[in-house]
C-alpha cells in the first residue's frame, strides 16, 4: 500500500473516536500494553512530557516543543487530532512524520493489530513512540488524546505531568461533574513525578491535591506561581493561561536540572511557536477585510472565552459558521453564541456530525437565526459573499469545521 491506502485503511478497519465516538473509546490499557511490548517497550527509551487537560493541552503542547527546540534540543511533539493530514499527529522540530515510515510501520505490524483489535488511537500512540525512539529524540512532549487514566498515552512515565484545565467535555466517558472529570485527568498523576495545574477550581484543586499526595509527589499551581509571561504570536485571550503552564512547566524542569535553557530561548519560543511547530486553528486569521477567524474551541468552556474576545472586537456585522458534532451538550454552548450575529449553520464532514438543520432547529430555540448549508465550505462560502468588509467572520464549534476551512 502507498500512503494514501494506508491512511484509508487505518481510518476505514480500525475504531476511531473523532469518527465514531463512543464504540472506540477503550476502558482499560490492557491494548496499548501490549502493543508497546509487541515494539519492545519504545516509551521506555524516551524522556517526556506529559499534557493532559480539556482545553488549552494543544496549544501548551506546542508553546513547551517550541522553547525546547530553541534551546537546542531534538523535540517530538505527539498531538491529536490532526486538522489537515495525520502525519500533523507526529513530528520532530515541526516536521511531520515521513509518508514511508507511516507505510512501513502499518505494513510491518498490521497482522498484530488486525489480530489484536487495535484502535486507531492505539496504533497511532505506538507508531508515535516507536517513530521518537528511533529517531533518537531528546525530550517528546505527549498530549493526552481524551481523560488521562486510561488514554493509551498514559503508559509513559514523565519527567513532569501537566493538567491545563478541567471544564466539562466527552461527559459519557469521563463523567458528569468537574471532580469527577478533574480525578480522570489526575490519572496521569504518578509517583514522585511533579505535576504541574494550569488552572483550578477550589472542587477540582482537592482532587488534585488528593492525588498528588496519594503519589508522594510536588504539586504546582501555575496560575498562582506565574504573573508575568513572554509575549507570544499566539493571539486568543486565552493564550494567557497556556502560557502560564508552560513557563511553570519548563520552571519545574530547570529547578531540577532535567533541562537547559535561556530566558532567551523561552521569549523566542514562545514568540516563533507556529513557526517551529506548524500550530494551526486557535484564533487564526485568515483575512483581514473582512476578519476572519477560526478556532478550534468546541466545548462550553473554550467557547465562552471566544465569545468574550468577539465582544471586543470592532465590526458592522457578525457572521457564525458554526458545525458541531453529535455529543456535544448544545443547552451548555447555544446560550454562550450572540443572538445579533448571522448563522451559517453547517455539518462537519465526518459520520459524528450534528445534522445542520437539526443545529438551527436547537439553535432557534436561543434566537440564534441563520440559514442552512449542505456542507462547511459552502457555508463558509456563503458567509465571505455577505460579509461586507468590515463586518467580522468566525469559523469553529468544532475542530473538524476548522480543519475543513483550513484544507
Amino acid at each position: 500500500m502507498n500512503y494514501n491506502d494506508t491512511v484509508q485503511w487505518m481510518f476505514a478497519q480500525l475504531p476511531m473516536y473523532q469518527q465514531q465516538g463512543a464504540s472506540a473509546y477503550r476502558k482499560d490499557l490492557h491494548n496499548i500494553r501490549a502493543l508497546s511490548e509487541h515494539l519492545e517497550h519504545p516509551e521506555q527509551k524516551l524522556k517526556c512530557i506529559h499534557v493532559a487537560g480539556t482545553n488549552g493541552k494543544g496549544s501548551t503542547s506546542h508553546l513547551l516543543a517550541s522553547v525546547l527546540q530553541e534551546a537546542g534540543y531534538r523535540v517530538g511533539l505527539y498531538t491529536s487530532p490532526h486538522l489537515i493530514d495525520f502525519r500533523e499527529r507526529i513530528k520532530i522540530n515541526g516536521a511531520v512524520i515521513s509518508e514511508n515510515y507511516v507505510v512501513a510501520f502499518i505494513a510491518k505490524h498490521k497482522t498484530f493489530f488486525e489480530k489484536n483489535s487495535l484502535s486507531f488511537f492505539e496504533m497511532t500512540v505506538g507508531l508515535a513512540f516507536d517513530y521518537f525512539a528511533h529517531e533518537k529524540v531528546d525530550i517528546a512532549v505527549v498530549e493526552v488524546g481524551m481523560g488521562g487514566r486510561l488514554d493509551a498515552t498514559n503508559i509513559i512515565t514523565p519527567m513532569v505531568s501537566v493538567i491545563t484545565n478541567i471544564s466539562k467535555d466527552h461527559t459519557p466517558f469521563l463523567g458528569n461533574t468537574l471532580p469527577e472529570i478533574a480525578g480522570e485527568k489526575a490519572g496521569i498523576i504518578k509517583p514522585k513525578i511533579p505535576v504541574v495545574i494550569g488552572e483550578y477550581t477550589p472542587e477540582t484543586k482537592t482532587i488534585f491535591a488528593t492525588q498528588a499526595n496519594l503519589a508522594n509527589t510536588d504539586i504546582y499551581y501555575a496560575s498562582d506561581l506565574i504573573d508575568v509571561t513572554p509575549e507570544t504570536v499566539l493571539m486568543g485571550n486565552y493564550q494567557q493561561f497556556n502560557k502560564k503552564t508552560a513557563l511553570q512547566t519548563l520552571r519545574v524542569l530547570q529547578n531540577l536540572k532535567l533541562i537547559h535553557l535561556t530566558n532567551e530561548n523561552i521569549s523566542d519560543g514562545f514568540m516563533n511557536v507556529v513557526h517551529n511547530t506548524g500550530l494551526q486553528g486557535r484564533w487564526q486569521q485568515l483575512s483581514e477585510h473582512p476578519k476572519i477567524i477560526c478556532d478550534t474551541a468546541h466545548n462550553a468552556a473554550g467557547l465562552k472565552i471566544v465569545m468574550q474576545q468577539i465582544e471586543k472586537e470592532k465590526f458592522e456585522q457578525l457572521h457564525l459558521v458554526l458545525g458541531v458534532v453529535n455529543d456535544k451538550d448544545l443547552t451548555e454552548i447555544l446560550p454562550l453564541l450572540p443572538q445579533k450575529a448571522k448563522y451559517y449553520f453547517c455539518k462537519p464532514d465526518l459520520p459524528r456530525g450534528l445534522d445542520a438543520a437539526i443545529l438551527q432547529q436547537e439553535s432557534e430555540k436561543f434566537n440564534l437565526k441563520g440559514n442552512v448549508y449542505n456542507s462547511v465550505s459552502e457555508a463558509y462560502q456563503a458567509a465571505r459573499v455577505q460579509a461586507d468588509e468590515d463586518d467580522f467572520i468566525y469559523v469553529g464549534g468544532s475542530t473538524f469545521v476548522v480543519a475543513e476551512i483550513l484544507q
